[in-house]
């Protein structure tokens, strides 16, 4: 059975840093594209980046760029979410997703995890 588990969310304060893991099960991460998503409190899930080995890191929020990073143990078959210097626009649930390969909309993601809740307060 082909699963993916988030782990890492919960309650920052602005400035603060989390780090979010993606567990995969059933697969490994090696052949796949891996993307975090977002979904924040009354708006629609957007991309936030994404990994390929074919093209590397697409960021699809431009302002996460340089405080958000994607990181891999291949070993642990896990994919990392660093988020460095959060923001309350930060707030969302996010989920990762792994697929064929990377979009914004998340059309090529065949797995998905369950999401786990970031709040960053001011």
């Amino acid at each position: 059975e082909v699963q993916l588990v988030e782990s890492g969310g919960g309650l920052v304060q602005a400035g603060g840093s989390l780090r979010l893991s993606c567990a995969a099960s059933g697969f490994s991460f090696d052949d796949y594209a891996i993307g975090w998503f977002r979904q924040a409190p009354g708006e629609v899930r957007e991309g936030v980046l994404c990994f390929s080995s074919s093209h590397g890191s697409t960021y699809y929020v431009d302002s996460v760029k340089g405080r958000f990073a994607i990181s891999s143990d291949a070993a642990k078959n896990t994919v990392y979410l660093q988020m460095n210097s959060l923001k309350p626009e930060d707030t969302a649930v996010y989920y990762c997703a792994a697929g064929a390969a990377c979009d914004y909309g998340g059309r090529y993601m065949d797995s998905w995890g369950q999401g786990t809740a970031v709040t960053v307060s001011s």
